[in-house]
């Protein structure tokens, strides 16, 4: 029977704990009022897998649909000397307003996808920055050190529209490199944000 301790991505570790499962905390970042935060170190051939979490994700400013109210990532294979890394992804959401009119259904969303693409991979678009508006989700990143074949990632992200509605992007996709891949960043398309990024390694 599985237990609470034998289950991945659900709990927040303390980087000393023992016994308990999988995960291990390596690394917390806090955005306050930054414009990017970066993983630089830890993300190597100790794990075969590298778990992101986003909690509380707040922009300073939202921006139309599309606009610059966008989470986004990229990676590099210098150490963060450069996020660069081409990238091959696709992208889908589900979502419904507070009104209960609008979309109201699951789209592909072409525009925001990569193929062979250098530039940063959204993964959670249109956030809102009202007060109480907030966005949070994983990202998986699948053995980053491999110089063998390319480096797969998948997200899923749940924000709340800066229009007022509860919308879940998911994102999959490669970074085409044979280099291992040794650092992240994260960012909006443009201006600040807040909030708290948490990596883990799972054994």
């Amino acid at each position: 029977m599985a237990t609470y301790a034998s289950i991945k991505y659900d709990m927040d570790l303390a980087s000393t704990a023992t016994g308990i499962g999988p995960m291990t905390l390596i690394s917390t970042q806090t955005a306050s009022d930054s414009a990017t935060i970066s993983f630089t170190s830890g993300i190597d051939s100790t794990y075969k897998e590298y778990v992101f979490k986003f909690y509380d994700i707040h922009p300073e400013a939202e921006g139309a649909s599309g606009g610059d109210a966008d989470f986004q990532f990229n990676l590099s294979v210098d150490t963060g000397s450069n996020y660069n890394v081409t990238k091959t992804t696709t992208s889908w959401y589900a979502g419904n307003f507070e009104s209960g009119s609008g979309y109201n259904d699951i789209d592909y969303e072409a525009g925001y996808d990569l193929a062979q693409g250098t530039g940063f991979q959204f993964l959670g678009a249109d956030l809102g920055a009202d007060n109480d508006q907030s966005s949070a989700g994983t990202l998986i990143l699948y053995d980053p050190s491999n110089t063998t074949f390319v480096k797969h990632f998948m997200s899923d992200y749940a924000r709340a529209l800066s229009s007022d509605g509860a919308f879940r992007d998911f994102v999959a996709g490669y970074g085409n490199t044979t280099s291992a891949v040794d650092a992240i960043q994260f960012k909006m398309a443009s201006g600040n944000f807040n909030g708290t990024i948490k990596m883990y390694g799972v054994s």
